[in-house]
């Protein structure tokens, strides 16, 4: 008689084991379980046997079957969950966790009010899984029924469940219903505390995310901040340009033993060049043990935004050297550095490069950066012809760079155009429109501008308002055009109309094509002489002593005019201006921009 095989010998063996197991060795069989042919004898005897109706072993088994995600598949499991004619509560925690982790999240909630509808009690870790689906699918509606049900079933002093709902308010947007779950919860703990920062980050409430940081320690609260926090905080000092915050909380993680952590040491890379300050950056990322992909690409961005174009491709070169292979990240870096600094051919072959020597495939964010270089080079046909060539769907980012570049080159004719694309895609915004008005106003066309704004008027689009940002003492204040809210205004335009007074003297002029308006060069002078930026310089020349350097976040595009002024206000009064706008750094020196007057 010819031999079994193998495989089906240890088949046979294994039935016969499952045949002769009692309830406790079928228990002990279904936990040792690590392949899927045993898992599938275990379930075929389960149904032969009735046992799937022993709740435990059922339990069990479906604990196993989720545990083993790689060898089987959520439907597998569900179809084991449907098997089961009466699924106990611990049945439907099992399945809403495989589900919250699923590709089909939004089945944890239709679990859940199946549950609900049997009669069985959720607990507090069924909402929590539940919530977490809800996350996933941003689903409010969904999650505040559960909130009312958390409220009924009485969980309201769970911390951990509550922590997971304000994370379900902060990523739908929601900061005050956040808010409302934390100032609830009887006992707040470092992980509340972190999302309750994340909620501030998601929800432009980013100077409120640094005051957090002082008030978890206080002596009312006393709640230790650990490596997450300072995550957090460091993205909140990099977004506000708080340097002087930012150097506190590098304190704090060296103090309290963080600092061997290459993702804390990679975010104060990043944040001390988003803050300008190359040299701290460049300290810490020297002193890091172990610098991986991470950690080159946030250097290589740091040098590229503030100007350092050659720099950055130094270290793309000394990145190689020491054997770290560059990934999609450290393109955008480089790229990026080549168009900061018209180094056209280097992002020419860069771009060439990526592909065929990295295997890195260009996505949206590298042809973004080649439209940018090639439009600040003033090359606009080839960029829009990139753009229509892409092996990808463009999406309005990369419509914009273009624009930006049309105002640069006061291309009106290709700016209607891209203008003519983003209504296409729906993706129009008020910016759009206010840079195709800048190019009328540049050419004079004050008869299109006026059909702009009147359009605007009308479809009652909003532009986004000018702010500036300036930390002074760890205090981050902020400005817009003719701000009268700071309590030191009147000392603010004291101190403004005499810098304004100091620079005419030394030849500065208003540059009044950055006004929008039909009105005499007085007029428009005067309209820019109280922008955003303008305004947070002189409350740093009126706050801090002679030869402090200031600096300024901006969240749109400096003007030609801010720029002037600045440049200006750093040679007469021997300071160093260090600003940010939306898409690069200008270091201020003795009269000159780090930019070279290309950006």
């Amino acid at each position: 008689m010819t031999a079994l095989p193998v495989a089906t010998k240890a088949q046979t063996s294994y039935q016969k084991l499952l045949q002769t197991s009692s309830s406790t060795g079928l228990l002990s069989l279904i936990k040792s379980c690590t392949t899927k042919s045993h898992l599938l004898q275990i379930h075929a005897h389960t149904l032969r046997t009735s046992l799937v109706l022993d709740p435990t072993i059922s339990f069990q088994f479906l604990s196993v079957v989720v545990a083993l995600s790689p060898l089987t598949s959520i439907t597998y499991s569900r179809q084991f969950f449907d098997q089961i004619e009466k699924p106990t509560a611990f049945h439907y925690n099992k399945m809403i966790r495989a589900y919250s982790k699923s590709d089909s999240p939004a089945e944890g909630f239709y679990l859940y009010r199946d549950l609900r509808r049997r009669g069985l009690c959720a607990d507090a870790m069924a909402s929590s899984f539940v919530i977490k689906s809800c996350i996933r699918v941003s689903s409010l509606v969904g999650g505040i029924q559960v909130h009312a049900r958390i409220l009924r079933d009485g969980h309201r002093s769970d911390s951990l469940l509550l922590t997971t709902l304000m994370d379900l308010y902060s990523n739908c947007r929601k900061y005050d219903e956040a808010c409302q779950v934390f100032d609830e919860m009887p006992k707040r703990d470092t992980v509340a505390w972190n999302v309750l920062i994340s909620c501030c980050l998601h929800n432009n409430r980013t100077r409120d995310a640094l005051g957090l940081f002082d008030i978890m320690q206080s002596e009312i609260h006393r709640c230790e901040p650990d490596d997450v926090t300072c995550l957090l905080v460091l993205q909140a000092c990099a977004s506000l340009n708080a340097l002087e915050f930012g150097e506190r909380v590098h304190k704090y993680i060296e103090d309290h033993g963080y600092g061997g952590a290459s993702n804390l040491c990679n975010s104060l890379v990043s944040m001390y060049s988003r803050c300008g300050s190359l040299d701290k950056a460049y300290g810490v990322f020297k002193g890091m043990r172990d610098k991986n992909v991470v950690s080159w690409s946030a250097m290589i961005s740091g040098l590229a935004v503030n100007g350092y174009g050659r720099e950055a491709i130094e270290a793309f070169e000394e990145m190689q050297k020491m054997g770290v292979l560059p990934d999609d990240q450290t393109f955008t870096g480089v790229l990026c550095a080549c168009s900061h600094c018209g180094l056209v051919d280097e992002g020419m072959m860069f771009f060439d490069l990526m592909s065929k020597e990295f295997g890195v495939v260009p996505n949206v964010h590298h042809y973004g950066c080649m439209v940018d270089l090639l439009g600040r080079a003033g090359q606009l046909d080839p960029a829009y012809q990139l753009i229509t060539s892409m092996d990808i769907k463009p999406d309005p980012t990369i419509w914009r760079t273009l624009l930006g570049a049309c105002r640069i080159h006061g291309n009106d004719s290709l700016a209607e155009r891209v203008v003519g694309h983003l209504i296409e895609l729906k993706a129009q915004e008020a910016g759009d429109y206010v840079l195709l008005m800048n190019i009328y106003s540049s050419a004079g066309n004050w008869e299109k501008l006026t059909e702009v704004r009147k359009f605007m008027k009308e479809k009652a689009i909003q532009t986004t308002p000018g702010c500036s940002t300036i930390e002074l003492k760890g205090v981050a204040h902020e400005f817009v055009v003719d701000d009268v809210s700071h309590l030191r205004k009147d000392e603010i335009y004291k101190m403004l109309d005499e810098i304004n007074s100091q620079l005419k003297i030394a030849g500065y002029v208003a540059d009044v094509t950055s006004e929008l308006h039909n009105l005499g060069a007085e007029d428009k002078g005067h309209a820019l002489s109280h922008h955003s930026e303008k305004l947070a310089i002189a409350f740093g020349v009126l706050s801090t002593p002679p030869g402090t350097p200031i600096r300024v976040a901006k969240n749109l595009r400096i003007c030609v005019d801010c720029h002037n002024f600045a440049m200006a206000l750093s040679g007469v009064y021997n300071r160093e201006v260090i600003i940010r706008d939306r898409t690069r750094f200008h270091h201020f020196r003795e009269g000159h921009c780090s930019c070279n007057g290309y950006w």
